[in-house]
């Protein structure tokens, strides 16, 4: 099952490459050149559209539709609202980043509403954000995980299984359910930590494969396994600093390989 999940992607990988899908972001305005630029470095046509004017038209013409939360207003949630709701009718899968969901009322409610009224395909956050959309004791100080009184897979698959979705937490190990399938991922480095905004990119990146893959577990284990061999490779081809390491974890992306996926991933799988 492992062999052919790591086949999959990587030729999801190649697919996104050749067929260099249009993702729309409503997104992050602290991280938001840099999720662009992880998506046209992994192959994919980034769109960063927040009007509620032209969302409906903008998603019609995406691959996926990406959601995160990360700088919202109520005016920006509309916009999510109405973008995911032109999505679910067309068929394109909607990626949501609840950042900091549990920190305030606004951000959770926020969180909440839009897993309520829009048919989200992945949830991607850190264990606390997931946490406590599901129901689940965790803290979050800002929009960082605080404490969690559950192991990430745990919490994945109960999330998961809640709201009918595949769920992809990131940390030190990497988790993906969809309640009857879950993946953990062992693939990072702990500088991904120490930039703003990787937790953002990766979300991106799931928009990407999940254009491509029609199954969200692979395309989120995808999306988590290449940005976590790309941060692996950063480290190992630069000095262990900041500002150098970005930079290497951009080109990382660039130069991710099927090979280095299939070669690369350390993954476990559990479920059918």
């Amino acid at each position: 099952m492992t062999e052919k999940m790591l086949k999959d992607i990587a030729d999801y990988l190649i697919k996104i490459r050749e067929t260099i899908p249009l993702i729309h972001n409503i997104t992050n305005m602290v991280a938001m050149n840099d999720t662009a630029n992880i998506l046209l470095h992994i192959g994919a046509s980034p769109v960063m559209a927040h009007a509620r004017e032209e969302v409906e038209e903008m998603v019609a013409l995406s691959g996926a539709l990406v959601l995160n939360i990360g700088t919202l207003t109520p005016e920006l949630v509309e916009s999510m609202l109405y973008a995911g709701k032109k999505a679910n009718q067309l068929g394109i899968p909607v990626v949501l980043d609840p950042v900091g969901a549990g920190a305030t009322s606004l951000r959770t409610q926020s969180s909440l509403r839009i897993l309520n009224e829009v048919n989200v395909t992945i949830l991607r956050g850190n264990a606390a954000e997931i946490a406590i959309l599901g129901g689940l004791d965790a803290t979050v100080k800002g929009v960082d995980a605080a404490g969690v009184s559950a192991g990430s897979g745990e919490i994945a698959r109960l999330v998961a299984e809640k709201f009918g979705l595949t769920v992809a937490i990131t940390g030190k190990i990497d988790a993906v359910s969809d309640s009857r399938r879950s993946i953990l991922i062992e693939n990072g480095h702990w500088m991904m930590g120490g930039l703003t905004g990787t937790g953002c990119m990766s979300t991106a990146l799931t928009g990407a494969f999940a254009a491509v893959c029609p199954d969200p577990l692979t395309a989120a284990a995808g999306a988590l396994i290449s940005f976590g061999i790309a941060g692996e490779a950063a480290a190992l081809g630069a000095p262990l600093r900041p500002g150098s390491y970005r930079v290497a974890l951009f080109d990382q992306v660039y130069d991710l390989t099927p090979e280095k996926i299939i070669s690369g991933a350390r993954i476990t799988i559990k479920g059918d």
